[in-house]
């Protein structure tokens, strides 16, 4: 078997491997983390049927590993002064490496900016932004995005309710 054949098969094997260990009880860990980060281990051993030991062990490995990559606090929007949501979609007026670099570090160090996926499609970039309104957002297309020499197209959906949000 050639060389690189092996390295494909290790890659595999590691793949699978990192797999295996999401078995229906490590499912149902996680499931129950999602919901509630904060659970005692107790409450969670008895959802899933383990003891509080194996469930704690599954746990610790789930972090150790890399697949738990920590737990965070759902903020009420509302007390957290947060009164104007938006997605925004971003096209860049170049397609180089340093371009999108320029922009990612840009967006990084822009508050107002919570997620920022680079995407496929007729735009670069989808970012959701939270501040507390209408003049904040605008302050931030203004004069955070729309001085960025590398931003050709800015496009944003307000946000009028969300029915549905399982982000944490």
């Amino acid at each position: 078997m050639p060389r690189n054949s092996l390295a494909v098969c290790g890659v595999f094997a590691a793949i699978l491997q990192f797999m295996s260990k999401i078995d229906d009880i490590n499912a149902r860990l996680l499931r129950e983390l999602k919901r509630d980060g904060r659970i005692s281990n107790l409450v969670l051993s008895e959802r899933v049927g383990l003891s509080p030991s194996a469930c704690l062990r599954r746990v610790q490995e789930m972090e150790r590993s890399g697949l738990i990559r920590g737990y965070r606090a759902v903020l009420d929007p509302v007390k957290a002064g947060i009164g104007f949501t938006a997605y925004v979609t971003v096209g860049l007026n170049s397609h180089t490496k340093t371009s999108q670099e320029a922009f990612e570090r840009a967006m990084s160090r822009a508050t107002e900016v919570i997620e920022c996926h680079n995407i496929t499609g007729t735009v670069e970039y989808l970012l959701r932004v939270e501040c507390a309104d209408l003049q904040t957002y605008k302050h931030f297309h203004t004069e955070v995005m729309g001085i960025l020499p590398q931003v050709h197209a800015i496009t944003t959906y307000v946000v009028m309710g969300s029915p549905k949000d399982e982000r944490a």
